[in-house]
């Protein structure tokens, strides 16, 4: 029996350096079974908060490192996560990712990025096999685009998968938000401070993001019985809702306008100052996101606001469900989140 030491909690700890602990010393220092021990180094989400701490101090207490590599051997997967991204300068994505590896984190797993220049299936599909060759736990699939609406068992692949922000038309599992809803509640918003109709600066065509809120702006005026004007697009950046704004600012019939996003919002914003329209003076504004610096814009933004890091958790809860992890059960079907409408001054009454 090698030499022992006192811990703060007076447990007693063998100090003889050649000393290896295993599972059942930490499991006996922290007064808990083995199993539950195994639960918390292989991020069960189903641990109790205070039993996982008890573990925890056991396992530093023990100079406890779990062997990864044994782990990985035993189940076939790593600690690890993998996400395919695709336009990670954009808040939303970036924001959500920053979502994943937090969670992920506090579930003891490590995230693998790879990213993508292009929506193009084969190279998605690609990125897939990668990440399944290093025996990742999951994959987390953030190209919001039908190109990701494939089926990992036809590449002869069992791996858990969702998608973020994609469509929910496909077979792959979907987490989002509710981009109808909240486009629906922007527009009505501006149609119940009293103004005829509501112009609409969305993303690009044909994108999933941008298609949905176009949906539901134009949803939400012909409920309400009022003209659907024309839309306009941009590309997400600000330099495009600048291009937009010039547009609408030489159109003295615009007095409403629900832009796509909060970056764009920013670029219309200034193009309307320069073209002599006030907001909310004369033209009222809401965008969509709540980027953090919305309300610093001048004038602050009123905006729809999407929980990106919820995004973020969800996905990470839904890949490694103790029942999904061991094959059970497959990953949970499409999840849409809520959003609220966050109003400051940029949408004043008409």
């Amino acid at each position: 029996m090698p030499p022992t030491r006192k811990t703060e909690d007076a447990a007693t700890v063998p100090s003889d350096s050649r000393w290896q602990p295993r599972l059942h010393d930490v499991a006996k220092l922290a007064g808990v079974s083995h199993q539950t021990v195994s639960r918390v180094v292989n991020g069960h989400p189903y641990v109790k908060a205070e039993t996982r701490l008890k573990v925890v101090e056991a396992m530093e207490a023990l100079t406890y490192v779990p062997n990864a590599s044994a782990r990985a051997l035993a189940k076939g997967r790593t600690q690890t996560i993998g996400v395919i991204c695709y336009e990670t300068t954009l808040y939303g994505p970036a924001a959500a990712l920053i979502g994943i590896e937090m969670r992920a984190r506090e579930l003891s797993h490590s995230v693998n990025i790879v990213s993508i220049s292009s929506l193009d299936a084969a190279m998605i599909k690609e990125a897939f096999l990668r990440l399944y060759r290093q025996s990742v736990a999951g994959v987390a699939l953030m190209c919001p685009q039908s190109a990701i609406d494939f089926d990992p068992k036809l590449l002869d692949v069992d791996l858990p998968l969702v998608g973020v922000w994609g469509p929910r038309l496909g077979t792959v599992p979907i987490v989002s938000i509710d981009e109808i809803g909240g486009a629906g509640k922007a527009t009505r918003h501006l149609l119940d401070r009293g103004y005829d109709t509501v112009h609409f600066v969305g993303g690009p065509a044909g994108r999933v993001g941008s298609n949905e809120r176009m949906k539901g702006w134009s949803e939400a005026l012909k409920s309400a019985g009022r003209r659907v004007p024309e839309p306009l697009h941009g590309d997400w950046s600000a330099r495009s809702g600048y291009e937009a704004g010039r547009i609408l600012a030489a159109d003295r019939d615009v007095s409403a306008v629900f832009v796509a996003s909060d970056q764009m919002a920013l670029g219309l914003l200034l193009a309307l100052g320069e073209g002599g329209r006030r907001v909310p003076e004369d033209i009222a504004v809401v965008g969509f996101d709540d980027v953090p610096e919305a309300a610093f814009f001048s004038p602050p933004l009123t905006t729809i606001r999407q929980d990106f890091f919820g995004i973020g958790r969800h996905v990470v809860d839904a890949l490694l469900a103790p029942d999904v992890q061991a094959g059970t059960k497959a990953v949970p079907a499409s999840s849409v989140l809520p959003v609220d409408l966050i109003v400051r001054r940029s949408s004043g009454p008409a």
